[in-house]
């Protein structure tokens, strides 16, 4: 028998992004949160914020 291997989180870019890395974030859904890094150094991990607290960021962002 093997054991499944967890799955990756499907990272991804804003659209505004475009063809340029220069400074991006990438955000994807974790288990009962959200995870942000630097899509230009992907190794140094990320952060972890609860859903709560990222939709409070996206609508202070949107204003």
């Amino acid at each position: 028998m093997t054991k499944a291997r967890p799955q990756s989180p499907g990272w991804r870019k804003s659209s505004y992004s475009g063809q340029s890395d220069q400074e991006c974030v990438e955000v994807a859904p974790l288990d009962g949160a959200v995870g942000a890094r630097d899509s230009k150094d992907t190794a140094r991990g990320h952060l972890t914020v609860s859903p709560v607290a990222w939709a409070a960021l996206m609508q202070s962002v949107k204003q």
